[in-house]
């Protein structure tokens, strides 16, 4: 286990890193977005990339605090289910009680790399392009539902 000051510089030059990789990158709109904070556009749900000693993946939450709300947003999130894995060129793993680092129980949409090491800067390439990818399929699907996950709870 790494310093804490280590594994913050460590953290730093990943994401500085992947940030530049993908400044090219536009979104599937046609608009530059950025990859990090991915805008949503729904209260509540979050594109998040996980990137450390344990894992390597792409979560989309979603933490609605009236559970009401979140099971019909989850269930909504279902109804499309077929259309979001068909954009998605891997597996992708549905959890609709996960519970988070906080203790939290969200929804969360994942998808994973295996095999890759955050601690061996070797593999950051291919973190990299895993991101690129998968981000920008979900981008595509995204781009085109997601007025209706919007209005859903407006």
């Amino acid at each position: 286990m790494l310093p804490k000051e280590e594994r913050k510089a460590w953290n730093e030059a990943f994401w500085a890193g992947f940030k530049a990789h993908m400044r090219a990158c536009l979104s599937s709109s046609g608009k530059r977005v950025n990859w990090l904070n991915y805008p949503t556009q729904v209260k509540n749900t979050y594109l998040r990339l996980v990137c450390d000693g344990k894992q390597v993946a792409i979560c989309y939450d979603i933490q609605f605090k009236d559970p009401g709300i979140q099971a019909i947003f989850w269930e909504q999130l279902t109804e499309l289910k077929v259309v979001l894995q068909s954009n998605m060129s891997i597996p992708t793993f549905w959890e609709p009680q996960y519970v988070n680092n906080e203790g939290q129980t969200i929804g969360r949409i994942f998808w994973c790399l295996e095999g890759a090491n955050f601690y061996n800067q070797q593999n950051w390439p291919q973190i990299y392009a895993f991101f690129k990818k998968h981000l920008r399929e979900f981008d595509v699907f995204y781009q085109e539902f997601n007025e209706i996950l919007i209005t859903l709870v407006d």
